[in-house]
């Protein structure tokens, strides 16, 4: 049994060709985000049952601010080594780990100054200390060792594995751990040092490089001038993927706020993370195939089908159990956010959908194409969010959220990703139908049997989520019989790309 389960390991590692290594990457890409994802979710449960939802506004104006300044600081300087086309980059390591160091100081020092500044424009004093403490993060994350840049370069995924789910371990325990000894925000608050913390100081212990303080010029320009549109992604990321939370906590409250942000982590969670999954290991492959543009856009294809074939079921079914879920596992006090729960659901789809574009606009070296769109969706958001939010709450938010994804940015981003693999835009678009068809079937079927039926909630919400998974497998085996919709051949290639 030991020998057969070392062999299945050592067949995991990622070795071979690109797409084999891409293969097995996503295999331990998907298993790293599962771990993450599955202990934040178990964690979130938990402390819902513990904490009151103003706690949890709290601790979002908090993270907000936290997000901020380091988005507006970001330097992109991951990206490029990993853009980067020479395999060694040991010579950029040392120039990386001093920026990064100052960075994280010089937003430490920020933090503590301006943290009561910050927190009298929410009108929420006790969120002063709670951001001055989340400052060490950025101060932790300076110091680590930047030699783990190697674990995505080289697609050895399964030693991110290690280092991030080891880490998402450390920050369950203690969130858990201080909860229950005492259930105040500031579970939420040690639980995020201290991943950040561990993480610091595993990174010494995974990767053999040991940086020291050295700063070359040229060095420095060389990864600022291609991680100067990174920074401008980052910061244009932070406006658009949280400026309507900032926006809920200023222009409602912090109670507000913690539901609409439990409502967003939730609705987009998984089907994000399937995008996420997919780009993050697709940049670096993408990457290496960056000069054989037929490769690039059947790669594109495949991995947008892939997408759309998970994304759509996951999105569709939060939708559907949203009513029976948020009672029963979060409790009654959590209801307010089912219907904006709901509509992010279609957001985290239309995400995870569209987030794959920017990996091939990064490896074709157009990452200022990630800025350009984004400014067009953060115009288009700022013009309707006031009205919307005054109007219908959170739920109004999320739905100018939804609707400017809808359009115009799903047609933009497709009409540039075709365009620079030299697709057709139908080709794409295509790749959405069949997935759409047999969601849209699950979602109706989980409906009206909600509506028929008259179980509690917790039941209902058993019931549900296996009977959506054997409707949408079902829809989806007919549709691949009946039009020959590809998405067997997808899985064949990941199940070849294993055992190859």
């Amino acid at each position: 049994m030991k020998d057969r389960l070392r062999e299945l390991v050592e067949r995991a590692i990622p070795t071979g060709s690109v797409v084999q290594r891409t293969v097995k990457s996503g295999i331990w890409v998907t298993a790293t985000k599962m771990a993450i994802r599955l202990s934040q979710i178990l964690m979130l449960i938990i402390l819902a049952r513990l904490l009151d939802p103003r706690d949890f506004g709290l601790m979002g104006i908090a993270l907000l601010v936290l997000a901020a300044t380091k988005s507006f600081t970001e330097i992109g300087i991951n990206a490029a080594l990993i853009q980067d086309k020479k395999e060694n980059v040991d010579e950029y390591l040392n120039t990386t780990w001093s920026l990064e160091a100052a960075r994280g100081a010089l937003l430490f020092g920020v933090l503590i100054v301006a943290a009561p500044y910050i927190a009298g424009v929410f009108d929420e004093p006790g969120a002063t200390n709670l951001i001055r403490v989340l400052g060490l993060s950025p101060l932790l994350y300076g110091i680590r060792n930047p030699g783990v840049v190697y674990f995505k370069k080289e697609l050895s995924f399964h030693k991110q594995f290690v280092f991030e789910s080891v880490g998402s371990l450390v920050q369950f325990a203690v969130g858990v751990g201080y909860a229950l000894y005492s259930p105040t925000v500031w579970a939420l608050v040690f639980a995020t040092v201290s991943r950040s913390a561990f993480k610091s100081v595993f990174s010494y212990v995974l990767h053999d490089y040991r940086p020291r303080p050295s700063f070359e010029l040229a060095v420095a320009r060389r990864l600022i001038s291609y991680g100067k549109w990174i920074t401008g992604a980052s910061i244009i990321s932070f406006v658009y993927g949280q400026g309507d939370d900032a926006f809920v906590g200023w222009f409602l409250s912090a109670t507000a706020l913690g539901f609409y942000q439990y409502a967003y982590r939730i609705g987009d969670m998984p089907a994000s993370e399937v995008s996420g999954v997919i780009s993050e290991i697709t940049f670096p492959a993408y990457s290496k195939l960056q000069d054989d543009l037929d490769e690039l856009r059947g790669a594109l294809l495949q991995t947008t089908r892939l997408t759309a074939f998970v994304a759509f079921p996951l999105s569709f079914g939060i939708a559907a159990v949203a009513p029976s879920f948020v009672p029963a596992i979060l409790g009654d006090e959590w209801r307010p956010m089912i219907t904006a729960m709901q509509l992010l659901a279609m957001y985290g789809l239309l995400h995870a959908i569209t987030r794959n574009f920017g990996a091939i606009w990064k490896a074709l070296n157009r990452p200022d194409l990630v800025v350009k769109t984004g400014l067009l969706r953060v115009g288009c958001i700022a013009v309707l969010i006031w009205p919307a939010t005054a109007r219908w709450g959170i739920e109004g938010t999320a739905l100018v959220v939804v609707g400017v994804y809808v359009f115009p940015m799903l047609p933009v981003d497709v009409y540039l990703s075709s365009r620079m693999v030299k697709a057709r835009q139908r080709q794409l678009y295509a790749e959405y139908l069949y997935p759409f068809i047999a969601a849209s079937i699950m979602f109706l079927s989980l409906s009206y049997a909600a509506f028929v039926t008259d179980l509690t909630p917790l039941v209902e919400f058993l019931v549900l989520v296996p009977s959506g998974a054997v409707v949408y497998f079902a829809v989806a085996y007919l549709l691949e019989r009946q039009f020959d919709w590809g998405i067997e051949r997808n899985l064949r290639m990941i199940s070849d790309g294993l055992r190859g």
